[in-house]
């Protein structure tokens, strides 16, 4: 879009909130950059310029504005909505791979040269990955800072520098002011307890969270998932250690509040939390089209902004999903909870009802299959999921959709509905629809929709979004899924 000129000039003048993230303001007189909707007034078009990133703006010598914050603007949903490489490479470095494995680690998640990943990449953002996990990394530092009572030189390690140096070097480049600087003028600004984090998560409005919240809290795992004064939480298994999040709605933006064992994990738990609640998302272009349907547009009208609840990590939801095959919601938490009291690793959650991780594909190696209460097909079909995992199936956040979906189609007892909602909740899949969930016969019923046949016909003029159609017609059904959990 940032080579749309007249149209980005129009988002900047209207300051259109829908389009930050999908590309950065660079101001040629102040050499700053900004998000569409900075409250300032808009610069002359002939004194615009617009970057397609963060990075791109930053490696063209502009530093982040001070009003609009637009390193902290909601991520491009260009990248949720595509399979490609560059796609699935986004969603990796938001990942913290790059960190943590390198450019050649990325390349080799993603099947490709490092040479190709960095042109493909650069061709569409304006900057290679090492600039963009930068980026990421300027930002992590800077919620650091702003938020914990760190030493530098702590918090400089934390957010992924190399030295004390290169962290000076990188916060005065892209926010024109030195860490001290930027701790003061937060002063006054609320923060975390010891040992954890306050964050503020932006996303595109509308959102309707009744079916966020509510699929999360009726399908939670105990132990590892709880409603507790008025937010959701749960434990996560982060590349550095274990989480806590704490996840509440408000306007605007959902208040995060995180306590980690090391603050290494900060931009993985925030990606993957952003990716749970499906934050990125345009729900503006999902209801339009979506509303063309006559019988989906009272749906969309009464619920504006309904989100595809996702997952923190693939795996887990893959078991899950194995779990839950023919059996209540209640049977699915009761299984899991067995196997997370089992096999689990346990954690302290001070502040409330946590108690466990839920057990990785390594721990579940081990299962023995007659502790299982479940039919010998599904003990077959789970143990057969785990060896796939163990032995390198990805379900995580750079994964193919179409070789994934092949890949689980192959393992025993892996039907369309079982495949279609790991493609949906796990892989991200905007697309993914079950026509063959009971949820979505009833709403077809009595929606007038016809059979299956005439279910999958009409969805056609749905696509790409599929998956968002999939939760209004699931919020035609009432139960607790659909509605959010009381504070």
């Amino acid at each position: 879009m940032h080579e749309d000129f007249e149209r980005c000039v129009r988002a900047v003048q209207a300051k259109d909130a829908r389009f930050d993230g999908w590309f950065y303001t660079a101001v040629l007189t102040t050499k700053i950059y900004c998000r569409p909707s900075c409250p300032v007034v808009p610069p002359k078009p002939p004194n615009m310029s617009f970057y397609p990133s963060a990075a791109a703006a930053q490696q063209a010598g502009f530093r982040a504005c001070k009003r609009c914050r637009p390193d902290a603007s909601p991520g491009s949903p260009l990248w949720n909505e595509r399979a490609d490489l560059v796609a699935r490479a986004m969603r990796l470095i938001a990942d913290g791979i790059v960190d943590t494995e390198g450019v050649r680690g990325l390349a080799a998640r993603l099947g490709y040269s490092v040479r190709q990943v960095e042109r493909q990449v650069f061709a569409e953002l304006g900057a290679g990955p090492l600039a963009l996990a930068r980026a990421q990394r300027a930002q992590t530092a800077r919620i650091l800072i702003e938020t914990t009572a760190l030493p530098m030189t702590e918090l400089a390690l934390a957010a992924g520098f190399g030295s004390i140096r290169t962290f000076n070097d990188t916060v005065r480049e892209v926010f024109a002011l030195s860490p001290t600087e930027l701790r003061q003028r937060a002063k006054g600004t609320p923060t975390a307890a010891p040992g954890a984090l306050v964050l503020r998560l932006p996303y595109r409005k509308p959102l309707c969270p009744d079916n966020l919240f509510g699929h999360l809290v009726a399908t939670g795992v105990p132990g590892v998932e709880e409603w507790r004064d008025g937010a959701y939480r749960r434990t996560l298994r982060l590349p550095h250690g274990h989480g806590v999040v704490a996840l509440r709605p408000e306007d605007g933006h959902i208040a995060c509040r995180l306590a980690l064992a090391d603050l290494r994990d900060l931009p993985t738990a925030t990606s993957r939390c952003r990716r749970l609640l499906d934050l990125d998302a345009d729900p503006v272009a999902v209801d339009d089209q979506l509303a063309t349907d006559p019988l989906l547009a009272p749906l969309v009208a009464a619920a504006p902004g309904r989100r595809v609840p996702r997952t923190v990590d693939g795996a887990e939801f893959a078991v899950r999903a194995v779990l839950g095959q023919q059996v209540s919601t209640a049977a699915a938490r009761t299984h899991a909870a067995r196997l997370v009291v089992a096999h689990g690793e346990p954690v302290d959650d001070p502040e409330g009802g946590l108690t466990h991780l839920f057990p990785s594909p390594e721990a579940l190696a081990s299962l023995d299959p007659e502790t299982l209460a479940m039919p010998r097909s599904r003990r077959r079909t789970l143990l057969a999921l785990v060896a796939a995992l163990t032995d390198g199936l990805d379900l995580g956040a750079g994964s193919d959709w179409d070789a994934t979906r092949a890949a689980l189609t192959a393992l025993p007892g892996f039907g369309p509905w079982t495949v279609e909602s790991i493609a949906m909740r796990a892989l991200g899949d905007p697309d993914a629809f079950l026509p063959t969930d009971l949820g979505i016969k009833y709403a077809a019923e009595t929606l007038g929709l016809g059979g299956q046949a005439a279910v999958v016909a009409r969805s056609a003029a749905w696509r790409p979004w599929r998956a968002y159609a999939t939760q209004h017609l699931w919020a035609t059904g009432d139960h607790a899924i659909n509605r959010m959990p009381a504070a």
